[in-house]
Formats: structure tokens, C-alpha cells, sequence
């Protein structure tokens, strides 16, 4: 495996719920809190989208309290990084073999077109199989349902999984809104899937190379373990 020192960010293309008439997309800490971790330590972030183009970001995800966490603020207000999310590259346009490691975002918007992506499903199988660092957060874990191994199982089969859970979306009053629950779908899918002692707890898994974060507030804790594999 070379060394790029880059990591590839994925984010939604998605900017509402299809049941509902509710605005989702990118919630945009997942990614700040993420890109100021990795970006310290030496590493270039690089963000793609499903679609490419425009990325759309959860309004809700934009309230004062939640910029204010970690510094999103400084971010939001950088003209030059919020560019970064005015036209992406897709999914179809990214290399595994230019990166070290791939990292899903959340907001509520993946949960749509994450698992739908048969390119994305195959990026995190090149990553995984490579031995590169697989890391999702809070509903990027929908990314890896899709997610087959070159045998045909799917990847997440007997893994220690985190992700969004079903109390949470309780709790965030989403649960008439969401397609279905990321917990049950993980499960599904074989995956041992564990939670923090209360919701909304930062909470992190780490099996092998893979590396999930259960909310918001995870985020750059995934970061940190993403961080200390590389290193």
C-alpha cells in the first residue's frame, strides 16, 4: 500500500427526505470536525460527492449552537472552504489508489443515496480489501450497507459496527421522516452493532480497519482513531 497522505471525504448529494418536506443534506460538522483533525496532522483531505457538483447542507445543521461546537463557525465563515463544496467531484471520478483512507459523512441525506451508489459500495470494497482505513459517522454507516466483499458477502458481516441510533432519531424527531432504521439495517446486514451508554454520547468502534462513529459528536473522535492508524 503507498502512502498519499490524502484522505477521500464522501458527502451527500441529497438536500430532502423523500416522504417528508423537510430539508436534509451534509451535516456539516461531521465534515468540519473531521477535516480539522486530519488536515493537523498532515494529512489533505479531498471531498467528493455521489453526484458531484453542489453539495447541499442540513439547515438544522446550521443553527447557532451547532456552529458554534469545535469551530464549524471559522469554516462556515471561510469563503474558501465553503467553495469546496460548490462542485465536487463524484463518486465515478475518484481513485482508491490516490488515497490512504475513505471517510463517509452523515446528515440525514445519505441514508438515500449512499447505499444506492454501486460506485461507492465499490470504492469501500477497494478500500477494505486494500487494507486501507474504512471510517463513517453518525448515518455514513448507510454508506456500507451496500457494501459487498469480493465473495459476495457483505462487508459489515460479523463486524463491530456504530451508527445512528434508533433512540436518536427518536429524539432528533425524525423517525416519521427516515426511510428506515440504520440500526436494524446494520443488523441486518450481520454486523455487531453497539451504541454509548446514552444517546448522543461521542462513541467510537474500531474493528480492525474499520472505524465507525455513532453522531454528530463523534466525529472528530473518528477522526482522531482514523489519525492514529495512518500514523
Amino acid at each position: 500500500m503507498t502512502n498519499t497522505n490524502r484522505i477521500l471525504i464522501i458527502v451527500t448529494s441529497i438536500g430532502e427526505y423523500e416522504k417528508v418536506g423537510f430539508r436534509t443534506g451534509l451535516w456539516l460538522g461531521e465534515l468540519t470536525h473531521f477535516y480539522d483533525v486530519v488536515e493537523r496532522a498532515g494529512f489533505t483531505p479531498v471531498i467528493a460527492s455521489i453526484d458531484g457538483g453542489y453539495v447541499p447542507i442540513d439547515p438544522e445543521s446550521l443553527s447557532h449552537d451547532f456552529l458554534a461546537d469545535r469551530g464549524t463557525a471559522k469554516r462556515y465563515a471561510d469563503r474558501e472552504f465553503m467553495n469546496l463544496l460548490a462542485d465536487t467531484k463524484s463518486v465515478a471520478e475518484v481513485d482508491a489508489a490516490e488515497f490512504d483512507a475513505i471517510y463517509l459523512t452523515g446528515g440525514h441525506g445519505v441514508m438515500y443515496d449512499f447505499p444506492r451508489s454501486d460506485r461507492l459500495a465499490e470504492l469501500i470494497r477497494e478500500f477494505h480489501e486494500s487494507g486501507k482505513v474504512v471510517s463513517a459517522v453518525c448515518h455514513g454507516p448507510c454508506g456500507l450497507l451496500g457494501a459487498k466483499l469480493s465473495n459476495g458477502e457483505y462487508l459489515i458481516n460479523g463486524k463491530n459496527v456504530t451508527g445512528f441510533s434508533w433512540p436518536e432519531e427518536e429524539l432528533a424527531q425524525r423517525e416519521r421522516a427516515v426511510p428506515y432504521s440504520l440500526q436494524d439495517e446494520l443488523k441486518k446486514r450481520g454486523a455487531e452493532y453497539t451504541v454509548a451508554d446514552k444517546p448522543f454520547e461521542t462513541y467510537v468502534v474500531e474493528d480492525e480497519n474499520l472505524i465507525t462513529g455513532q453522531n454528530p459528536g463523534s466525529a472528530a473522535a473518528v477522526a482522531d482513531a482514523v489519525v492514529k492508524q495512518l500514523s
